[in-house]
């Protein structure tokens, strides 16, 4: 029978023992979980399948960069909870999670494959990405890992690119089309919608004052969508929501305070202190400066006419944080 078991999350730096005695592993920073590394995970499944082990997906947390050289690196897609959860979907068994120090970044790739793959994950295949490379100076490439497997015994299975068209999947393209606003173009990269999660809190009640109540929300997400006003689900109080969302400064109200603020369609109940998820469907417009607030509510007005049309179609994917 196939090994089966509900996700584990393993956080260490101790490699001195044993955690699992036999496995098929990934390695990478994952960020995003797009459509690309899931197709990574699938491998992995079968192949744990294939053999009766267990499913392991092996990352570190902080990204490398921002130990190595936090000026290049990357604000991220996901945070480690998001990027748990969304691992955890592709039916993966054990997270292994590794607190990276400037100390473990000295550590070569071959002596990484010995002590972690092989003594503590047992590894019996070992699947990677396209062009990977891991370890001190990106010396574990595919052909140093074929070398070790054939020597330490494990199989290295080395996957080709993903992507439709002409685009690869990355989480770099992903990065650079939320930061341009162009939520709609990375569903296709994703899967799903990018997504941030946070706490409502106070803001300045401009909105209620308008008829446009909106929860003002205070994020962990690092990658927050180019400044505009979007067509977004909100997942709140455990059900979802259309709504529009809209991210920057307020100008017509001399707005100095970067905000991200989303107005829940046909909802009424109080939101403050409760955790809430924005799901971005698509970019509506620029945020600009209106003469006074009546041209503002009829703007909002017609925001919110042009986002239930875009949302009726309903959510691309599930849901979850």
């Amino acid at each position: 029978m196939p090994y089966k078991l509900a996700m584990q999350t393993v956080i260490t730096d101790d490699f001195s023992r044993s955690i699992v005695s036999r496995s098929v592993v990934t390695i990478g920073n994952f960020d995003g979980v797009h459509r690309g590394h899931r197709e990574v995970f699938a491998q992995v499944r079968r192949q744990a399948d294939l053999l009766s082990v267990p499913a392991v997906v092996l990352t570190f947390d902080p990204h490398p960069l921002k130990i190595l050289d936090p000026d290049r690196a990357p604000r991220l897609i996901t945070t480690q909870r998001q990027k748990r959860a969304l691992i955890a979907e592709s039916d993966i068994d054990l997270l292994l999670v590794i607190p990276f120090t400037r100390s473990f970044a000295t550590t070569s790739a071959e002596e990484f494959v010995r002590t972690v793959l092989c003594r503590c994950l047992g590894v019996r295949s070992l699947v990677i990405g396209h062009d990977y490379a891991f370890g001190r100076g990106r010396e574990g490439n595919e052909a140093l890992l074929g070398r070790l497997g054939r020597e330490l015994g494990f199989d290295l299975i080395a996957l080709d690119p993903v992507g439709d068209a002409e685009l690869l999947f990355s989480s770099s393209a992903v990065r650079r089309l939320i930061g341009q606003g162009a939520v709609a173009d990375v569903i296709a990269m994703l899967g799903r919608c990018h997504r941030i999660v946070g706490q409502v809190v106070k803001g300045r009640m401009i909105g209620r004052s308008l008829g446009f109540p909106t929860a003002n929300m205070m994020t962990d997400n690092e990658l927050i969508p180019a400044d505009g006003v979007y067509a977004v689900w909100v997942e709140a109080k455990g059900e979802l929501h259309q709504g529009a969302c809209s991210i920057g400064t307020n100008p017509t109200f001399e707005g100095g305070e970067h905000t991200i603020e989303a107005f829940l369609f046909d909802f009424f109940d109080d939101l403050y202190a409760q955790e809430i998820v924005v799901h971005f469907a698509e970019r509506l417009r620029d945020i600009a400066r209106f003469s006074d607030a009546g041209q503002l509510m009829a703007q909002i007005t017609r925001d919110v006419e042009q986002c239930r049309s875009i949302l009726s179609a309903g959510l691309p994917v599930r849901t979850s944080l």
